[in-house]
């Protein structure tokens, strides 16, 4: 039989009958798995999380509870008990988080579509992502994928708790309506915003490597993925997504604060561009990479990919939005984009490290 991958465990698939009829009750247990990759031919469900549902029905029931409470809410109280001033109203900043919850859902598909889709654009050969030993595609074992099944549901719970702690104690970080700003001038915040959020998370991400005891007990729970797929994106402890969020999005909305249409668009490129870099793939369907590979040492996904690879011993490639945080400090690497296909690589993968 086969080790099967899926999003939050491995499925076993019976070996085929030729094989069967030659095996003893004995032999099945001494023979549990084999190392192959998933056939073409494997079924939709045993590749993919449904559209809009986490990889088990509890993190489902629990997210889809946590957003049905918001609506709940905003239906039964008054808004004026509800919205406060200078921020979104309570009814948009519900619709604001449902929005996040779906785009990751329909944007994690189409990732992992195009990953089985279109091999050549793999930024690993595809025996790397062989199952081997018990793990699943992404080379997590089940003791592994059991830990991150339950940091995902303190993640899910405490984002929740800290978004709303943020609508509620800090007035505007979800900004309300405001004067209309010139297009310039949205798009220059937009982009000190980003490059506020990446320096943070940089040094964030690269002191989660560099403490020993900040990789042993929180990081290195992400980086038991050297195979990532974009499933894995927010598959860490919990901590490492709290800090994040603070770090991240958090911080820059205070320094550089963006109107409310900027704030949507910035959440969802975040999101996209996030998904991405852990998708497996390297080339033109990446969107959000494709939008930004403009800026001054843009990365593309194979950069963090490499980073996944070598686990703790890659202490480099920390930037997240553009890179130009590793150039400055020294820790940009090219990774395998010698092996992709012409256009993934960057201009500056094609100069001396």
């Amino acid at each position: 039989g086969v080790l099967r991958g899926n999003t939050a465990q491995a499925v076993w698939v019976p070996a085929p009958p030729w094989r069967r009829s030659a095996m003893t009750a004995q032999s099945k247990e001494l023979l549990k798995y084999e190392r192959a990759f998933p056939e073409t031919e494997l079924g939709f469900r045993s590749h993919f999380s449904s559209l809009l549902f986490s990889g088990s029905w509890a993190l489902t029931a629990l997210e889809v509870a946590t957003l049905a409470s918001l609506f709940g809410v905003s239906k039964w109280l008054p808004e004026e008990k509800l919205d406060v001033c200078g921020s979104m109203p309570f009814k948009e900043f519900s619709r604001f988080l449902l929005a996040k919850a779906v785009v990751t859902r329909l944007y994690n598909s189409y990732l992992e579509a195009v990953f089985f889709a279109f091999p050549k654009y793999r930024t690993q050969p595809s025996r790397e992502h062989a199952l081997h030993q018990k793990k699943d595609l992404c080379g997590r074992d089940m003791e592994q994928l059991s830990s991150i099944h339950r940091h995902d549901k303190i993640t899910m719970l405490s984002q929740f708790g800290l978004n709303l702690a943020l609508y509620f104690g800090v007035p505007g970080f979800f900004p309300g309506a405001s004067a209309p700003q010139a297009m310039h001038e949205r798009f220059l915040r937009l982009l000190g915003n980003h490059y506020v959020l990446s320096f943070g998370m940089y040094w964030m991400h690269r002191a989660l490597h560099v403490v020993p005891a900040l990789w042993e007990k929180i990081h290195s729970f992400h980086h038991w993925a050297r195979h990532p797929l974009s499933r894995n994106t927010y598959q860490d402890h919990w901590l490492d997504n709290f800090a994040n969020a603070i770090v991240g999005h958090g911080f820059a909305q205070v320094l550089v604060p963006l109107d409310n249409s900027t704030f949507w668009f910035s959440h969802m490129f975040r999101i996209f561009e996030s998904l991405e870099k852990h998708s497996g793939v390297s080339c033109r369907f990446n969107l959000a990479h494709t939008m930004q590979r403009w800026l001054p040492f843009a990365q593309m996904p194979h950069h963090h990919d490499w980073h996944h690879e070598g686990h703790k011993g890659c202490n480099y490639t920390f930037s997240s939005l553009g890179g130009v945080w590793d150039c400055v400090f020294g820790t940009r690497k090219a990774g395998r984009a010698a092996d992709l296909v012409d256009g993934s690589a960057t201009r500056w993968d094609k100069q001396p490290s």
